[in-house]
């Protein structure tokens, strides 16, 4: 088994956030620490500079581990997969608020619960996404992010992005599956960044 260096593993999240800088071209986007019993911070990062009134909510610490499947005996400490999670809304700076608690939880799954974060997936938080929201659950999906490609033999980070949901919008996802979801969002010409967004009618 390979394993990548102490100094590897440490640069991670220096890298992904140059990253994430060179890609959005936010120099300066705000950050909030959220802190887990036994777990390292994890950072979420709040880009506000850019087209129209977009806000970019990305965290920052859930890549520097590879997940690993909950089933396997042995982890495999350099290979595996490796996200980052961002959240996109119209609206600015504080049209969510507390939002970044609820995508921390969301980010340490993987370390919490043995979630294995890609494209697709459905996490449900039983609670609204940020204080007063109508969304419980978020569907991934890709973003416009390119992946991060790290040493070998480490695996790139992607960046998954994170879509709101209504509990009715999750149960659709559960029987149909997402890509029906996005058929009739698409369908409904439905902007799913709009935080005052109804829930599709299925």
């Amino acid at each position: 088994m390979d394993f990548v260096s102490d100094s590897v593993i440490g640069s991670v999240i220096a890298r992904v956030r140059a990253h994430l800088i060179a890609e959005i071209g936010d120099e300066n986007p705000s950050s909030a620490s959220v802190t887990f019993l036994g777990l390292e911070p994890l950072d979420v990062l709040r880009f506000t500079a850019g087209e129209e009134d977009l806000v970019r909510y990305v965290t920052l610490g859930c890549s520097r581990h590879p997940m690993a499947d909950p089933n396997e005996m042995v982890a495999d400490q350099s290979r595996g997969p490796r996200a980052e999670l961002i959240l996109t809304l119209h609206g600015g700076a504080g049209v969510a608020s507390g939002v970044h608690t609820k995508l921390a939880v969301l980010a340490a799954s993987p370390a919490v619960e043995g979630v294995v974060l890609v494209g697709d997936a459905l996490l449900d938080l039983g609670e609204p996404l940020w204080v007063g929201s109508p969304f419980t659950a978020v569907l991934l999906g890709d973003s416009d992010i390119p992946d991060l490609q790290l040493p070998e033999p480490a695996d790139p980070v992607k960046f998954l992005q994170v879509v709101p949901i209504t509990g009715t919008e999750a149960a659709w996802v559960r029987l149909r599956g997402a890509d029906a979801l996005r058929e009739a969002w698409n369908e409904a010409g439905i902007d799913v960044r709009d935080p005052s967004r109804s829930a599709v009618n299925l």
